[in-house]
């Protein structure tokens, strides 16, 4: 499926979400950065909450020599590092976190209807999570449009994506942590999370997450 499905280019995809950010008044959410598809670099975090975290040195040499071809925009860290609390609510409105998905590896992935780049990806998302999704491995994916839930849940409907639930934050708080944090600037944002809940790796801009090349990258993270 990964290869024959049709997709517009990152560049293509980038443009459009751009246009339509400023139509639906969300431009401030893009950035020069989420033109070149790459997150800040892997060092850039500051903020006192940024505490280091324990890892394998090679291992996550290894991790950063497969980010890429579709994922080359992948800035895997030199080390990993605690991140603020990310909260946010389940399908079924209960507050949850990143810390609830403690011996898990994450893909965390935010996204918006209104973000044309987002809506493009969430099929290979989906994809993604049906081939190596586990007790090791989740796509989790946070919806940040505000408002209610119903347009979300529509568009997920409509493309027939259920597996991955519909984890919500219509205050947009996780983004904006993220941001002062210099990992996000523009829609979509996607995080590798390790499974004692340190960042792993941060990308700005959509990827092919069903491609071959994604698929070894997980592979690398659930490894660890």
């Amino acid at each position: 499926m990964s290869q024959s499905r049709n997709r517009l280019s990152t560049g293509a995809l980038v443009a459009i979400a751009i246009a339509l950010g400023a139509a639906f008044g969300a431009a401030g959410i893009y950035g020069k950065a989420t033109l070149s598809g790459n997150a800040p670099g892997p060092e850039s975090l500051t903020t006192a909450s940024a505490q280091a975290c324990e890892a394998d040195a090679e291992a996550l040499a290894a991790l950063k020599s497969l980010a890429k071809g579709e994922v080359a925009a992948m800035a895997v860290r030199e080390r990993p590092i605690n991140l603020p609390e990310l909260a946010f609510v389940s399908a079924d409105a209960a507050q949850t976190g990143i810390a609830d998905f403690s011996g898990q590896t994450l893909l965390v992935n935010l996204w918006a209807t209104w973000c044309a780049p987002c809506r493009e990806e969430m099929p290979a998302l989906s994809e993604l999570e049906s081939e190596l999704g586990d007790e090791d491995f989740k796509v989790l994916a946070i919806n940040i449009d505000t408002g209610d839930v119903a347009k979300p849940k529509a568009f997920l409907d409509e493309i027939g994506v259920a597996n991955l639930g519909l984890y919500r934050d219509a205050t947009m708080g996780v983004f904006n942590t993220l941001k002062k944090e210099g990992l996000a600037f523009g829609l979509p944002v996607t995080l590798m999370i390790g499974r004692d809940g340190c960042l792993l790796g941060a990308m700005n801009g959509p990827a092919e997450w069903a491609s071959d090349d994604a698929k070894a990258l997980v592979e690398g993270l659930k490894a660890l």
